[in-house]
Parts: C-alpha cells; structure tokens; sequence
C-alpha cells in the first residue's frame, strides 16, 4: 500500500475539555466537582484560605483544528486562584485555526484570580480565543492576559500570523469589561498606532467595588526597564496596560503589579528563574 501524500495526510489534532466546580463547605472553598477528558487536565493546590487551580494542556501547545475549553464555576463566598501550569504556545498552523474557550462563573461574594502565564504565538500561528468571566451580584475578580510573540533569546520575531481574542467580562449578565483584539501581519507591522514595534503586551483588569481606588498603587508599581505601561479606573473597574521589547521585562512588571494590588504570593506554578521582581 502507497503511502498518504502529504497534501493528503490526516494529521492528528488534541481535544481537550477541563471543567471545575468549587463551594464552601465547612468554612472553607473546596473542590466540589471535576470533569476533564482529552488533553486538558485541572489540579488543585489546597491552601487553607485560597485554593490554586492549574489547568494543563497536555499536548504541549497548539495548533490549527486543536480545540482547548477550560472552565471553573467558583460557588457563593468562595476565593480562589486559577492559572496555568506553564505558558500556552501557539504553533505553526498548516490548516484552520487552534480555538480555546475559556468560561468562567463567579457566584455572589465570591473572588476569582484569573492569572494564567503567558501565551507565546509562533512563525504562522493561528489562534481563536475567547475568555468569558460571568460575575453574580458583588462577586468580583482579577483577570491577567499577557501574549509574547516568539522568543527574542532563540531570535524569533513572527510576521505572519493571526491572533483573534476576545475577552468579556459580565455582571449579572450586563457587560462590564470587552476586549475584542485581532492581530495578523498588518496590525504587527502597524507602527506606533498598534504595537510599536514591543513583541509583548498585557492587560491586568481588577473588576470589584472601588477598583479605581487602587490606580495610584498600580501607577506607583509602574517603572520596569523595557516596560511600557498605563493604569486607569473608573465605575468599579481598574485597567492596566502594558508592552515591552521581551516577555521576560513584561512578567516583571506584572509581578510588581501583582505584589501591590493583591498581598498574597504568586501562583505556585509560576516560574520567576533569573531573579525576584
């Protein structure tokens, strides 16, 4: 028998789909439901007041026809920290699009740190995301995106690819906070008006009753060499805004960021190698 062409060969894409439900029982949030299959899996960290989900991709990254869904359903009262075991890479597509779906429901009372590592887009990728956080009543939370393109260490400076992200944030079903981006070959090369040449950018949100209090302290944490950055606030809400040259600068001044509005350590999993922020 011939062997496939290779115009013709079927390549093997990863489905993956992790979900987790946590409630408070006995004064304390705990894991109250799992269900994972594919190549997503979710472990918990236990911590006596703020628990740390890390959801994992085990098919080392994405690519074009791979499906990823990650969702975690944090119950009344409840306060928790979700991220990912390590960055999120997106490959070469040779056909079609990687698209992840993130859904996120925070009930009444409730806090959720959303601070996933970093997303690092490859030479050719191309990847569809959306990220929803549902919040109920006076639940409120803080949400991280950071995107690296390539690796400036390996040289890598990625020209063609497509990037579609869209992030919402709801409270009782009205939108509070949208982020629609879309980045390809024209938005890359676009100058001072998109990315100004920086090959890494973040949005830190922090959505709960007087937010915008804390935009001096989030000013104040501002100043990374390499990093440049601009906090606002208004109506329950605090925005922060960052670009940099390099991944590496950037996750330092997230940190920095991290340290002054939430006094609690970094997510376990996080890797900070090469010094402390």
């Amino acid at each position: 028998m011939n062997a496939l062409a290779p115009d013709t060969a079927r390549h093997q894409r990863s489905h993956g789909a992790a979900h987790v439900a946590m409630a408070r029982l006995a004064g304390r949030t705990r894991l109250s439901r799992l269900a994972q299959r594919g190549s997503a899996r979710a472990i918990l960290l236990d911590s006596a007041d703020r628990p740390e989900v890390v959801f994992l991709n085990t098919s080392g990254g994405l690519t074009g026809g791979d499906r990823l869904e990650l969702s975690l359903d944090l119950g009344a009262g409840c306060q928790a920290v979700a991220t990912t075991q390590t960055a999120e890479r997106a490959y070469r597509a040779a056909e079609g699009e990687a698209r992840v779906r993130i859904q996120h429901a925070v009930h009444a009372g409730a806090h959720l740190d959303w601070l996933p590592q970093e997303t690092i887009l490859y030479e050719s990728s191309a990847l569809s995301r959306r990220s929803e956080i549902a919040l109920h009543a006076d639940a409120s939370c803080l949400v991280l995106e950071a995107v690296v393109l390539g690796r400036a260490a390996m040289g890598e400076h990625p020209r063609e690819l497509r990037f579609g992200d869209h992030r919402t944030i709801t409270r009782d079903g009205r939108p509070v906070l949208i982020e629609p981006l879309l980045l390809d070959r024209d938005a890359i090369a676009g100058g001072p008006a998109v990315l100004g040449g920086a090959r890494a950018f973040a949005i830190l949100a922090l959505v709960q009753a007087g937010a915008e209090d804390a935009v001096a302290a989030a000013r104040d944490a501002l100043g990374e060499p390499g990093v440049s950055g601009a906090a606002s606030g208004f109506d329950g809400k605090l925005v922060v805004r960052l670009m940099a040259g390099d991944g590496w600068p950037l996750k330092r001044q997230i940190v920095r960021l991290l340290r002054r509005l939430r006094p609690l350590p970094l997510p376990r999993v996080w890797q900070m190698a090469g010094g402390t922020a």
